[in-house]
């Protein structure tokens, strides 16, 4: 059983010590498991998404609540259906059946002693394929234990070294702390393997830069080569998104070229050799999925 881990909940940093088996925490959610889409996924980076695509889930709520979120339905505007773990399960299995490279659990950090057991009961039921958990990094060390074995592939964002960018963008000035605590304990779990030319385990760490934020990027940049090395894959993307009318000017416009360019060098001149990097236009709507219950809803 897991309600005691949601009646007084502390799996994320925000530690709102809600009882969310009665009312909804800081991430806007209960105990009761809600999703907005599973579906075949081809936006992930390449060895995820492959030639199949990548069977994403997305779950409903989350404990950042970034000022700039493209996901703002189902983040923050509660879109989503109501399942059991049981049905979370199929879900799985039903994403393998269709030839799904991988599972790709996004944002389920305040759900996952749920998405833990659906987990275990999907391989009980015959699923092989890996697991891929796609987080914030806003994460702590014991919630992540709970999916030890069970994870195939940590792909957690790396957003900001900045205590102050955190305050300023998601209200968690303490946000390099605990994505470096969750980092570390992913990379002492997992070791980088291909099959095929496709990841089935590792860790590859996203990291989005952020108009105007040069400086922090390669900060960010400069650390997980430092501390990393080898052992992750880099995802360096300039798909930010502006929203319209955000709390800030400077989020209201997209990635310069020159900006990304000068971070790509960057990468280059630290020698990070395991580092995807994203050309051409890529700040669309169009990697923005609907929210429609797709997959989720039989």
């Amino acid at each position: 059983m897991t309600d005691g881990l949601y009646s007084n909940c502390r799996l994320c940093p925000r530690n709102c010590q809600t009882d969310r088996t009665k009312k909804t925490g800081y991430c806007g959610q209960t105990a009761r498991l809600k999703a907005a889409r599973a579906g075949l996924h081809m936006y992930e980076e390449p060895f995820i998404s492959g030639k199949n695509g990548s069977g994403t889930v997305f779950f409903s709520g989350c404990s950042m609540k970034c000022v700039f979120c493209q996901n703002i339905e189902i983040s923050r505007d509660n879109k989503g259906f109501e399942i059991t773990k049981e049905r979370l399960s199929e879900i799985f299995i039903e994403q393998q059946n269709r030839g799904a490279h991988n599972i790709n659990i996004v944002t389920g950090t305040h759900f996952t002693p749920d998405i833990a057991e659906a987990i275990g009961l999907a391989k009980e039921k015959g699923l092989k394929i890996p697991v891929v958990w796609n987080s914030s990094g806003y994460e702590k060390r014991e919630t992540l234990m709970l999916l030890e074995g069970l994870v195939d592939i940590w792909m957690p964002d790396f957003k900001t070294l900045s205590p102050e960018l955190g305050k300023r963008y998601f209200n968690a000035a303490d946000y390099p702390k605990y994505a470096m605590d969750a980092l570390d304990y992913m990379v002492s779990v997992s070791k980088i393997e291909f099959e095929d030319d496709m990841m089935i385990s590792g860790v590859i760490v996203r990291h989005l830069m952020m108009p105007g934020s040069l400086m922090d990027t390669k900060k960010v940049l400069k650390y997980l080569s430092s501390t990393y090395g080898g052992r992750i894959w880099i995802s360096l993307m300039n798909q930010y998104t502006p929203m319209g009318n955000m709390p800030f000017e400077e989020l209201n416009r997209a990635v310069s070229k020159r900006e990304y360019d000068r971070a790509v060098d960057y990468a280059i001149k630290l020698g990070i050799e395991q580092c995807m990097i994203q050309e051409g236009e890529t700040v669309s709507e169009s990697f923005i999925p609907e929210f429609d219950g797709t997959g989720i809803v039989r």
